[in-house]
């Protein structure tokens, strides 16, 4: 028996249906260890007599909290500077955001990685529903936790994806984040909701900032900085300023076999 975490492949989203969506999605193993989790967590407030009203608050809490922990970690760790210039952390850089950037629309690396969200979930979440209602509390507010989770990485998922939404809402949420990857990523960091961006003067509009960004694609991670800070150069192969699209055959081979025949 082969199971789905165990075979994984590549998807390109803007080249995905939502339907091709819905079964990677499901199928990756991120995915699934959320809803394991969930269930696991469920399970402890069931066991340890969490009253409904608990439970629903602490989920609550948990939902709330999530926008302003989101918009600080994406801000001010995922595109800050620090973590490229520490040999420890440059690998976790490069996985949690800067392949991310390199091709946004690559599904595999648009996940977070579970040894990066399970504790910032835990640390946003367990606190607060254990001052509610002890293990049972913290364990529904790790459940809403790890669920909302998988709500924002399938929306971030949909604003990825090859489709132009109708509804008024969802076209404008998929609008400002295609902005914060092709046009400037100093900014729009919200992924259902920007709130955040616009309270710290964060959030605009293409005409706000008719010149494209020059690093959106490398976060600022160019050759002179690499020289500098070689650490997430020596793990990609370089670094590598080609549009997204023109990357995808070193991101399948797993080499940079499609930059040196240039």
């Amino acid at each position: 028996m082969r199971f789905s975490f165990l075979k994984q492949k590549s998807h390109y989203l803007d080249k995905m249906t939502i339907k091709e969506l819905v079964v990677a999605f499901f199928g990756y193993y991120a995915v699934q260890v959320y809803l394991v989790l969930a269930a696991v967590s469920l399970y402890v407030a069931f066991t340890y007599g969490t009253s409904l009203l608990a439970g629903l608050a602490a989920a609550a809490i948990a939902i709330a909290l999530y926008p302003l922990s989101w918009y600080i970690t994406h801000r001010w760790i995922l595109h800050g500077q620090w973590l490229y210039k520490n040999p420890l952390t440059a690998p976790l850089w490069k996985r949690i955001h800067y392949d991310h950037h390199q091709d946004p629309h690559h599904l595999e690396v648009l996940f977070g990685a579970l040894y990066t969200t399970l504790p910032a979930i835990g640390i946003v979440t367990i606190p607060a529903g254990y001052y509610l209602d002890g293990i049972g509390g913290a364990g529904a507010g790790f459940a809403a936790g790890v669920l909302w989770t998988c709500f924002y990485e399938f929306c971030h998922c949909i604003q990825h994806l090859n489709y132009k939404p109708k509804n008024a809402f969802l076209k404008h949420m998929k609008e400002q984040h295609m902005m914060h990857h092709f046009h400037d990523e100093d900014g729009n960091y919200g992924i259902t909701s920007f709130f955040w961006d616009k309270l710290f003067g964060t959030y605009y509009l293409r005409k706000d900032r008719p010149v494209k960004s020059a690093t959106v694609f490398n976060l600022g991670y160019t050759e002179e900085v690499a020289a500098t800070y070689p650490w997430v150069a020596n793990l990609s192969g370089g670094v590598d300023d080609r549009r997204p699209r023109e990357k995808r055959e070193s991101y399948k081979t797993g080499a940079d076999e499609t930059k040196a025949a240039e």
